[in-house]
């Protein structure tokens, strides 16, 4: 059975207390063998979004897991590392994450949680999915509203602008969600529920029931 295991939570515990480069090299065989749980987590996770979305195929973990250290060059918090596990699970990788919609895993102790959908896309596929929901918003409600989207998420998470973007009308029936700049469904997760056995299946049952969102933002672009 295939679990983050309570070493990696209480790993990543301690590195939030203890943020500076001096105590992770002390501590690099904890962090290496977190790492090295969360990756196997994620490529199991990988293995099983293939059966229900086949473009997977063949995609490895190493391509989806973001770096801990954290780049500071323009940020005013100087912290050397993250303190979660992220991954970007995407066709092509982490690397398309502007791309394409895709499956997000975040563990982080207290803050866990699993996302998809589209973050703050690039102007040209923002514009395009606006179109798509402005043309087939009813299909957009009827993901979002389907049972086993309801189990786990609630509507569509991300910031919305004051007013309706340019070219569509504040009549729209749909302009609530044509104001949004990103497209997500989002579920969080407790420590206890990270690490327990049956945490592999409610990451993969929430993955599935997004899908259908994915396939519709990608329809957009």
């Amino acid at each position: 059975m295939i679990t983050i295991e309570q070493t990696t939570i209480r790993f990543l515990a301690d590195l939030a207390r203890n943020n500076d480069r001096v105590w992770f090299a002390g501590n690099r065989q904890r962090y290496e063998s977190a790492r090295d749980n969360f990756s196997t987590f994620v490529q199991a996770v990988l293995d099983e979004i293939v059966g229900f979305d086949p473009i997977y195929k063949g995609l490895e973990a190493k391509s989806c897991i973001f770096r801990i250290n954290r780049d500071t060059r323009f940020s005013h918090d100087k912290s050397v590392y993250k303190t979660n596990f992220g991954a970007f699970m995407v066709r092509g990788g982490k690397k398309n994450g502007d791309k394409y919609p895709g499956y997000y895993l975040h563990i982080e102790p207290g803050q866990s949680f699993v996302a998809g959908g589209s973050y703050i896309p690039p102007a040209p596929l923002l514009n395009s999915i606006r179109e798509n929901i402005a043309e087939n918003g009813q299909r957009l409600q009827k993901i979002i509203n389907s049972p086993e989207y309801v189990r786990w998420f609630n509507g569509l998470e991300g910031e919305k602008l004051k007013v309706p973007p340019r070219g569509f009308s504040k009549e729209h029936p749909h302009i609530e969600i044509i104001k949004m700049k990103s497209f997500l469904a989002q579920k969080s997760f407790s420590d206890k529920e990270v690490v327990s056995p049956g945490f592999f299946e409610n990451v993969t049952g929430a993955f599935r029931a997004m899908k259908p969102l994915n396939d519709f933002l990608l329809n957009g672009r």
